[in-house]
């Protein structure tokens, strides 16, 4: 008898979902595409979302119709054979995996109820931890009242902090008594729906945490430092409690004016989507999730994109949401130059992140977060990904967080 085990049963079952619906997509696309150039427009002739017609027509319907056939058909078996719900201890590898097809398609997958979507909650070492005090203090050994939450970047796990054998919330435990707890989250949503729910996830983890809170510190990489800021100005709308207890805010390789490559990404899309030749194309480049549109200008609000069509282009004229007033925040950024003042520092930054976007500079002042100089820092050769085991980098977010002395914390709250 065919036996499987339950990770790969279940992971199959949803890797055949997926598998199903990409093939009647790509079907769609390529019918589209077949159908405009059978009509031989002129190059920037009006394109058409007809379906095809005739026998041309009826291979494509049977094309669909035979692969929801044989999908249906597949995820009965597996129904049989896999559980729903997948256990907690999961490989990296898969983590790894089942991260970055959501940070692609996170938000897809949210909507089609895959099994396959993150749901967010915090955890320490892969497993989930459960907002009860009873629970925080039985899954947490030496649990203290200083916490610094982590969280990480697009198509990240939180599993990730740990690069090249350091963890910067594990060396804060190490050396400064921090009790880390990282946020894992589907970083295909919305970075205001991400912040919502942070927020909320935030405010159960306060009231529930089983010592007296002393320090609460959020360490956010890349997309992660924007989720963190967009939590803090729904704190701020709802008058949620967590935000109180916020002292410093550390932003790692942070997009704060968005990121150059989505905006390309979206360049394309347009140029693609000019000619009936190519239009059918251009859908390859919709695939893409929410949270990658939302990078293109850090949208952290769900003004900047509700009731707009997320892949056209449009002039943004906002001005920054500010940071929370009585919280210490600092930026580092990566460079791949090698000293100060390089052509590659200005041009490349950390390779996906700008210099001026990591550390929140901005010739507007309306996009500038106003950091002093003494809270914003550069890595000089490091990569966006080697943020996370730079040494440096570490040495500077230590010095930052314990640079004023908790008695100020205490007499500024009274």
């Amino acid at each position: 008898m065919l036996r499987f085990s339950p990770i790969r049963a279940a992971d199959l079952r949803a890797y055949s979902r997926l598998a199903t619906e990409a093939t009647i997509a790509v079907t769609d696309l390529l019918e589209n595409m077949h159908h405009n150039i059978s009509r031989l427009p002129g190059v920037f002739g009006e394109a058409t979302d007809e379906p095809a017609r005739g026998i041309t027509g009826l291979v494509y319907r049977s094309i669909r119709g035979v692969t929801r056939k044989v999908g249906h058909g597949v995820d009965s078996i597996l129904s049989v054979v896999a559980p729903q719900s997948l256990p907690d201890d999961v490989s990296t590898q898969r983590e790894v995996l089942v991260a970055v097809l959501n940070g692609v398609v996170g938000d897809y997958l949210l909507a089609t109820d895959n099994p396959l979507q993150v749901r967010m909650q915090f955890r320490r070492e892969g497993k989930a931890l459960k907002l009860t005090p009873a629970a925080l203090a039985g899954s947490i050994p030496g649990v203290s009242g200083k916490i610094v939450v982590l969280a990480h970047g697009l198509c990240m796990s939180d599993l990730q902090w740990q690069r090249r054998g350091h963890n910067h919330g594990e060396a804060l435990a190490a050396e400064a008594g921090f009790t880390p707890v990282y946020l894992h989250y589907n970083s295909g949503l919305h970075i205001s729906t991400n912040g919502h729910e942070f927020s909320e996830k935030l405010e159960q983890l306060i009231r529930a945490w089983p010592v007296p809170v002393e320090q609460l510190v959020i360490i956010g990489y890349s997309m992660g430092g924007l989720l963190a800021r967009s939590a803090c100005e729904d704190a701020r709308r709802t008058g949620k409690s967590w935000i109180r207890h916020l002292r410093d805010m550390v932003f790692i390789g942070t997009p704060h004016d968005g990121s150059p490559l989505e905006r390309t990404g979206n360049r394309l899309d347009a140029l693609l989507g000019a000619s009936p030749y190519t239009v059918a194309l251009s859908r390859l480049g919709k695939v893409r999730s929410a949270g990658i549109t939302d990078l293109r200008h850090a949208n952290l609000d769900d003004a900047d994109w509700h009731d707009h069509d997320r892949f056209k282009s449009r002039r943004v004229r906002r001005e920054a949401v500010p940071l929370p007033e009585g919280v210490r925040c600092y930026a580092i950024a990566g460079s791949v130059a090698r000293r100060p003042n390089g052509l590659s520092e200005r041009l490349a930054g950390d390779g996906l992140v700008p210099l001026f976007s990591a550390l929140g500079s901005h010739r507007s002042p309306k996009r500038n977060l106003g950091l002093p100089e003494s809270r914003r820092w550069i890595a000089y050769k490091t990569n966006h990904l080697d943020l996370l085991a730079s040494a440096d980098a570490y040495a500077r977010i230590s010095a930052w967080l314990s640079s004023a002395p908790q008695a100020a914390w205490i007499a500024a709250e009274d």
